[in-house]
């Protein structure tokens, strides 16, 4: 009995040996040096645009405001370093005090709507020329308006001056004083024509503008549109009726 059952413990089967362990799964190979990965590239903001490097001379390509802030230095740089701004100014202030003195006074009504006139004429272009607006319409010869308008305000102040000493035959001082500021505007506004030539130096009228350009002596002759047909075809079509009508008499 004892023997059966050494015997049964040995029949019985060994139990099964454990599974290996599975490989464990290869690495992924290492990316290039220079090569940066995707989370970082989409991480990076993107740059912001640089600003295009501008001449300091010219407008160059500026748009916008960044036109406007050039064009605005540019214009008050020229109309105040070559003079125009403050013979301008000493203009207005002559015309002012001289309306100022005829406040009391019983004055010509051409006195008064000649220097009227004057003022608004001069704030005119002193606005015009502080505020740049003359860049934006380049259509208008600003130099030759503006020399034209001081002529014409040098003849009408001068005009002003002769009516006021013919229109009276007794001045008082502040009378007297109020002709003698209109005169002095006046040659403030000669002044200013003379320093209005220095935009004309260097620059010549251009001869024959108008003149439209000569003819072209290469000129190509013109091709045959494709929708016409030669006259070769034509004739052809004229002569068969005439090659029939032949067959028949026959």
């Amino acid at each position: 009995m004892a023997d059966k059952g050494k015997k049964g413990k040995a029949a019985a089967p060994a139990p099964a040996p454990a599974p290996a362990p599975a490989p464990a799964a290869a690495a992924p190979p290492p990316p290039p040096p220079g090569a940066k990965p995707q989370d970082q590239d989409q991480k990076e903001e993107p740059k912001k645009k640089e600003k295009s490097v501008q001449p300091k001379d010219e407008v160059g390509t500026r748009k916008g405001c960044r036109r406007y802030k050039w064009e605005l230095k540019d214009s008050n740089r020229e109309f105040w370093v070559m003079g125009h701004a403050e013979v301008k100014i000493l203009s207005l202030s002559c015309l002012i005090a001289s309306m100022i003195m005829f406040t009391g006074t019983t004055v010509h009504p051409l006195l008064t709507l000649i220097i009227t006139m004057e003022l608004s004429v001069f704030c005119f272009f002193f606005i015009t020329y502080t505020f740049a607006i003359n860049r934006y319409m380049p259509f208008i010869l600003w130099p030759i308006s503006d020399l034209l308008n001081d002529l014409f305000a040098f003849i009408f102040l001068v005009g002003a001056v002769i009516i006021a000493v013919k229109s009276r035959q007794t001045m008082p001082m502040h009378y007297f004083i109020a002709v003698i500021l209109i005169g002095v505007a006046g040659l403030f506004a000669l002044i200013d024509i003379c320093l209005q030539r220095k935009h004309f130096k260097g620059k010549r009228i251009k001869r024959n503008v108008l003149t439209p350009p000569p003819p072209g002596k290469d000129q190509k002759a013109e091709k045959p549109k494709e929708g016409e047909k030669p006259p070769e075809k034509a004739a052809e079509k004229a002569e068969k009726p005439k090659d029939k009508e032949k067959g028949g008499k026959k």
